[in-house]
């Protein structure tokens, strides 16, 4: 009996091993004739391509304040030592150009100190002229548009009276900021003010594209006083 019993157990044992080995086997066939895409459908891949990275993010340290913080103290300034401008008096506000350049270049930093400006002059009860305001709404598959750059698209003639304009100077540590509110017949400067904005804050602005207004010809849109 036990020769019996022995000649069994290894039979057992020996079909075992042969299974497992027929199992491994096809397994790894399936898996090696499966193509990529194939994977894909049964675990994820890892694998990302150019597009799939280019997302919008700030690498760098956390904002205590962002830019707004610099610019309502640059406009406490500018109401401290202002003259003339009053809840009768339109004023409009520019680009904050770079001040080593021919001043016509700017850049998101001086694009949006402008428009940081128009809402800080708005809260102080100035009227503020927006002059990018067109006639006429520009629909298209990217969205529904009022504001334009273009010059055949501005009011030619706008009653400002005073214009809020100044530039930028880079600094090792960030950007200095010049601010002033000049008359538009008398040139006059009524008032000033500067603030330094830290470059940290500055980079936190995301740029979609450059800004240069040499891209195109240069256009002047006459201004006369109300």
């Amino acid at each position: 009996m036990k020769p019996i019993i022995s000649f069994v157990v290894i039979s057992l044992l020996t079909s075992c091993s042969m299974f497992n080995d027929t199992t491994s086997a096809q397994d790894t066939e399936l898996t090696t004739n499966m193509s990529v895409n194939d994977r894909g459908n049964f675990r994820f891949n890892n694998t990302l391509n150019a597009e799939d990275m280019k997302v919008d993010s700030f690498e760098g340290r956390e904002l205590n304040n962002d830019i707004n913080f610099y610019i309502r103290g640059m406009m406490q300034d500018l109401v401290g030592n202002l003259q003339y401008v009053n809840n009768t008096t339109p004023i409009a506000v520019t680009s904050f150009a770079f001040l080593d350049s021919d001043l016509q270049q700017t850049n998101l930093l001086g694009n949006q100190i402008a428009e940081s400006l128009i809402h800080e002059i708005h809260k102080v009860g100035i009227p503020v002229l927006d002059f990018k305001i067109t006639d006429s709404l520009s629909i298209t598959q990217e969205g529904d548009f009022i504001s334009s750059r273009g010059f055949n698209d501005l009011t030619a003639e706008i009653p400002i009276k005073y214009i809020v304009t100044g530039n930028l100077v880079k600094h090792q540590g960030g950007y200095l900021v010049n601010a002033r509110i000049v008359g538009i017949s008398s040139k006059a400067v009524v008032a000033s003010a500067q603030s330094f904005i830290p470059a940290h804050v500055a980079k936190a602005l995301l740029s979609s594209k450059p800004v240069s207004s040499s891209e195109q010809g240069v256009k002047k849109v006459p201004l006369v006083q109300g």
